[in-house]
């Protein structure tokens, strides 16, 4: 018998590993983001504009099928931060991308 303490879980009525009640709230917290077409994306993901996009602030466009190289996701299920050349601090809506 292992010395783990046990937690009480009262959406289950059940006594369960720390451990195992600390992954289960975690999988039940993470942020799921999908792209225009439905795929999940995840950090580190490259992507590609599905459509033109004008930056506000940098007075640049960014045309469609521009590829975005190591994405970070932000915890928001409709926000992803990325870097691209000469634009800093570039946050773009997962419904504007599409997963390479």
């Amino acid at each position: 018998m292992s010395d783990e303490d046990y937690v009480y879980d009262e959406e289950s009525g059940e006594w369960l590993p720390a451990s195992e009640l600390a992954a289960k709230q975690a999988a039940e917290n993470a942020v799921e983001v999908r792209d225009a077409v439905g795929n999940i994306l995840q950090d580190g993901d490259q992507v590609t504009l599905i459509k033109d996009l004008t930056v506000k602030g940098a007075g640049q466009t960014l045309k469609q099928g521009t590829l975005i190289k190591s994405i970070r996701l932000t915890g928001d299920a409709q926000e992803i931060d990325c870097k691209f050349d000469g634009i800093k601090g570039l946050v773009l809506r997962a419904e504007f991308v599409r997963k390479r």
